[in-house]
């Protein structure tokens, strides 16, 4: 095998094996193109959340989802997208509180607002997210049910819906660490 045969093979299996270039090239900071939320935490009081937030869709599995089927629990919506690198970057820390809460007291569902079905579905298997996404893409209908309380301004968005179904807090960007997310959930569920 010639040698710049076996170099290139060689850079193909570093690649292949390293981990996700896109969630790095945004970790790292240079903002190659990207404009994401800034991280920030919006709580609303009690007394001032609007009404509750209804919503349908259907799932990257083709499930029909609404905001009825999580009638008294806590609700974390998180907005995002497959190429989106802050999305990957806090895909582990998403499945990580989910797994921690696994429909006890709180539930995770995803708004996938740019992807089709089988790209979700890739996302999904690449960072095992085991909750359900509904594709928002083709209306935006979720989105736009959420623009009269606290809209989702950036991508990714997580909201926190209380046991109501109203906003009880965002976070605008990504998820950067699982305690701070931990304890929004946490604080809606003490209600």
């Amino acid at each position: 095998m010639p040698v710049a045969a076996l170099l290139v093979a060689s850079a193909l299996l570093l690649v292949g094996c390293s981990s996700d270039p896109l969630a790095e090239q945004y970790k790292e900071g240079s903002n190659k193109g990207y404009i994401a939320g800034d991280g920030s935490v919006t709580e609303i009081a009690e007394a001032d959340r609007g009404e509750s937030v209804s919503f349908a869709g259907t799932a990257d599995n083709g499930e029909e989802i609404s905001s009825e089927d999580f009638a008294g629990d806590v609700l974390v919506v998180n907005f995002w997208y497959a190429a989106c690198a802050p999305c990957r970057a806090e895909a582990p820390v998403l499945q990580e509180l989910s797994a921690q809460y696994d429909g006890k007291d709180a539930q995770f569902i995803g708004v996938n607002v740019y992807d089709q079905a089988d790209t979700a579905q890739s996302f999904n298997a690449k960072y095992d997210i085991t909750y359900p996404s509904i594709m928002d893409v083709q209306d935006g209908a979720v989105k736009l049910a959420f623009t009269g309380s606290v809209p989702p301004k950036a991508v990714p968005t997580t909201l926190i819906l209380d046991k109501e179904g109203r906003v009880a807090a965002r976070i605008l960007g990504q998820v950067k660490e699982a305690s701070i997310l931990d304890t929004l959930i946490r604080d809606a569920i003490a209600e």
